[in-house]
C-alpha cells in the first residue's frame, strides 16, 4: 500500500500554518514593524521552497528541518524572555537569548541549524542533478561537499544583506552592529562544516 504524497505533505502545511498564523498575531499585538517585514519574507522563502519541491521533490526530512527553521526564526523575535534571564541587546526576546552567557546565544544556534539544513539541500539538488546514466547517485565527494558548504555560506551571506536591509528602514531593529554580523557568518560556517561532515559520514 502506497502513501498519498499529499498525505505526508498536510501536516507539514498545517505547522508552518500554525506559527506563522501565531507571528502575525504576535507583531500586530505587539506593533513590532520589524518582525512584520520578516513574516513577509518568510512568506516568500515559503513559496520558494514549495516550487523548488515541486521541481526536485525534497525529502520529507529537509520540509520538516526547514519548518522546524522557520519555527525558530519566528520565536526568536517574538517570544519575550523570562526576567532574569541573560540576554544582550535591547529587546529581551529569545534571539538576544545568551544561553551561555557572553559565548554563545540562541541567534548562533538558529543560524548555525538553518544554514547547515540549507548545505543539505544544495547538497540534495546538487545529487539529484548529477544522477549518473545508471540513475545512481553521485557520492558526496570532498570537493562536492565544499561547493555545497559555499552554497550554505553564501546563503547565509544573503540572509545578512536582507538583515541589513531591515537596518536601513526599519527604527530600532533587534539586528545588531558589524560584531554581532561576523558571529553570525563565523555560526553559518559552522552549521555548513557540520552538515557536510554528516552527510560524507552517512554516505
Amino acid at each position: 500500500m502506497t502513501t498519498n504524497p499529499s498525505a505526508k505533505l498536510l501536516p507539514v502545511f498545517l505547522f508552518n500554518t500554525a506559527y506563522m498564523i501565531a507571528a502575525v498575531t504576535g507583531s500586530i499585538v505587539q506593533g513590532n514593524r520589524e518582525f512584520i517585514f520578516y513574516i513577509v519574507v518568510m512568506l516568500v522563502l515559503i513559496v520558494v521552497m514549495g516550487i523548488v519541491h515541486s521541481r526536485v521533490k525534497l525529502t520529507t526530512g529537509l520540509l520538516w528541518a526547514f519548518s522546524v527553521w522557520g519555527l525558530a526564526h519566528m520565536a526568536g523575535g517574538l517570544c519575550p524572555l523570562p526576567a532574569g534571564w541573560p540576554y544582550n541587546g535591547d529587546q529581551a526576546v529569545l534571539y538576544s537569548w545568551w544561553i551561555i552567557p557572553q559565548t554563545l546565544k540562541y541567534d548562533q544556534i538558529v543560524h548555525a541549524y538553518g544554514f547547515g539544513i540549507t548545505t543539505w539541500l544544495c547538497w540534495h539538488i546538487l545529487r539529484n542533478a548529477l544522477r549518473q546514466p545508471n540513475g545512481s547517485a553521485v557520492r558526496p565527494t570532498f570537493g562536492m561537499l565544499v561547493l555545497c558548504a559555499a552554497a550554505g555560506m553564501g546563503f547565509g551571506a544573503l540572509n545578512e544583506v536582507i538583515e541589513f536591509i531591515a537596518v536601513l528602514t526599519i527604527p530600532n531593529t533587534n539586528v545588531g552592529g558589524y560584531e554581532n554580523t561576523g558571529w553570525d557568518l563565523v555560526a553559518n560556517l559552522v552549521g555548513t562544516i557540520i552538515a557536510a561532515l554528516i552527510i560524507r559520514i552517512r554516505s
